[in-house]
């Protein structure tokens, strides 16, 4: 597949995750689906300060992205800002937080295919 046809080509994403080798297969993952990746970053306030600095088109976040935050903020901000994103997370707690309980999410572990589908699907959905 060459680069202009890749899925996610022109799109900017941002990538909150404080595990390395997740943080670096997902933005490997994502470079060859196309995309700008933003950070990935670490904790949520390194998230907030990029979010302000280049606002991505869709965000992909670990519910626990390290110094013991959670993303919640991070994704109060990008809907504030109208772009979607999805919660990447072994956290099953999600589920319980009633006002995130219907946001698309993936389940660690993942695969490339099913994280650059849903960010398609949730793209397409925004649009619409």
């Amino acid at each position: 597949m060459s680069r202009a046809d890749a899925p996610l080509t022109g799109r900017r994403v941002l990538v909150a995750e404080d595990e390395y080798l997740i943080a670096s297969e997902v933005k490997r993952w994502l470079l060859a689906a196309g995309s700008e990746v933003l950070g990935p970053v670490p904790s949520v306030d390194k998230a907030l300060d990029l979010i302000e600095a280049r606002r991505p088109d869709v965000a992909v976040l670990d519910v626990n992205p390290g110094a013991g935050d959670d993303a919640y903020p991070l994704a109060d901000r990008l809907g504030a800002l109208g772009v979607p994103y999805l919660f990447a997370t072994g956290d099953v707690r999600l589920a319980d937080t009633s006002i995130y309980r219907d946001r698309p999410r993936l389940e660690k572990p993942f695969l490339a295919r099913e994280l650059v589908r849903a960010l398609t699907a949730i793209l397409a959905e925004s649009r619409a």
